[in-house]
C-alpha cells in the first residue's frame, strides 16, 4: 500500500476549491528535488500513490492536485459526475495554484536555511496538454517535464471527428454544454469491467484504483461535458498555430503510449518535431496510461525518467523566473 499523503485545500486564483496532496520524505532525509505531480482527466490523488512513492525513492517530494471538477476539488455543480470547463483558461488557474504551492514550499525552506529545489515535472495526458500552456508563459519556471501520453489531439472513435465537431458546436452555441459527452454516459468507474478498458493492459492496478472508488465513491466522474470538448478543442488548435510549440524552452522528454485510444499520437510527433528541445520515446505495446501499465512498460519509463532527469539535474544550473 502507498504512502498516505497530505491534503490540503488550495484557493484557485479565481476562487475555486482544489485538493492539493503532498508525500513528503522520511524525517532526516534531505530532498533531491521536488517532483509536481499533474494527473488527466478523470484522475485523482490517490490513484497515483505508487508513482509518488516510487518518486520519493528517487529523493523527490512530491506535489500534486486534483483538477477541477473531479477528484476532491471542487464540481460544477454539487453532484456532478461529469469533468467540465467552459474554457481551458480554469485549467490554467489550477495550474497557477499549484506553481504558487510549490513556490510557498521554497520559501518555507528559504526561511529554514534551507537550499532551493530543483523542480521537476511529471505530466500526464490533459495534466501535460495543461502544463505546456503553462511553460509557454513561464519557460523557466521548471528545471525539466516529463509528459506521458500528452493531449494534443483527441480519438472521438466510434464516431467521426467531422461529426464530433458538428455535434459539440451546436450544443456549445449558446454556453459550454454540461452534457456529457456520448459513450460516456455509461461509463461508471465503479461497475466499468477491466475487459474492454481503454486505458491499461494490467489488470491489478486497473482494481486497485476501481478500489479507492470503491471506499471513497464522491471521487469519481464518468468523464468529460460537450463543454470540456469544445473548450479542450479550442486549446488544441491554439497549440498547434504557428509558433506555439517553438516558444516552449523547457526540456521535455514526452513518452507515447502506441496502442493508445484516447488521444492521438500522430498529433504528439508532429508537435515534438516543433519543440526546440524535447525527446521523444513511444512505448508501441502501451496503452494510455503509461503509469498505471504492467511491470515490464513501467520499468522502462523509470529508466527513461531517470535517464533524462539525472541528466538534467546534473546539467548546469539554469536561470530561473517567470
Amino acid at each position: 500500500m502507498s504512502t498516505s499523503f497530505r491534503a490540503k485545500t488550495l484557493i484557485a486564483p479565481d476562487k475555486r476549491q482544489l485538493r492539493a496532496g503532498f508525500w513528503d520524505l522520511p524525517e532526516g532525509v534531505a530532498p533531491r528535488g521536488m517532483c509536481l505531480l499533474l494527473h488527466g482527466m478523470t484522475e485523482f490523488l490517490e490513484k497515483y500513490g505508487e508513482t509518488a512513492d516510487e518518486l520519493r525513492a528517487r529523493g523527490f517530494l512530491v506535489v500534486s492536485l486534483d483538477w477541477r471538477s473531479q477528484g476532491a476539488s471542487e464540481r460544477h455543480r454539487s453532484g456532478n459526475r461529469a469533468g467540465h470547463v467552459g474554457s481551458f483558461d480554469e485549467y490554467d488557474s489550477d495550474m497557477a495554484a499549484a506553481a504558487i504551492q510549490v513556490e510557498a514550499i521554497q520559501r518555507e525552506r528559504a526561511a529554514q536555511g534551507l537550499a532551493q529545489l530543483p523542480v521537476v515535472v511529471l505530466a500526464h495526458s490533459m495534466g501535460a496538454h495543461i502544463l505546456l500552456r503553462f511553460l509557454r508563459e513561464h519557460p523557466r519556471r521548471f528545471q525539466c517535464a516529463v509528459l506521458t501520453a500528452p493531449m494534443f489531439g483527441i480519438d472521438t472513435r466510434p464516431y467521426s471527428p467531422q461529426y464530433t465537431k458538428w455535434v459539440t458546436f451546436l450544443l456549445n452555441l449558446r454556453k459550454p454544454s454540461p452534457r456529457l459527452i456520448f459513450t460516456v454516459e455509461d461509463r461508471d468507474p465503479l461497475t466499468f469491467p477491466f475487459e474492454g478498458n481503454p486505458v491499461t493492459s494490467d489488470r491489478a492496478r486497473y482494481e486497485r484504483n476501481r478500489e479507492y472508488l470503491k471506499v471513497q465513491p464522491f471521487l469519481r466522474i464518468f468523464g468529460p461535458t460537450f463543454g470540456w470538448l469544445g473548450a479542450a478543442s479550442q486549446s488544441i488548435n491554439k497549440m498547434m498555430s504557428v509558433g506555439y510549440a517553438e516558444a516552449i524552452t523547457t526540456p521535455l522528454l514526452i513518452i507515447g503510449a502506441g496502442r493508445d485510444k484516447l488521444v492521438g499520437n500522430a498529433a504528439t510527433r508532429e508537435f515534438v518535431k516543433r519543440l526546440p528541445n524535447a525527446t521523444y520515446v513511444e512505448f508501441e505495446d502501451s496503452e494510455h496510461e503509461i503509469l498505471m501499465e504492467n511491470d515490464q512498460i513501467r520499468a522502462r519509463f523509470w529508466s527513461e525518467f531517470d535517464a533524462f532527469v539525472n541528466a538534467m539535474l546534473n546539467a548546469p544550473a539554469r536561470a530561473f523566473g517567470r
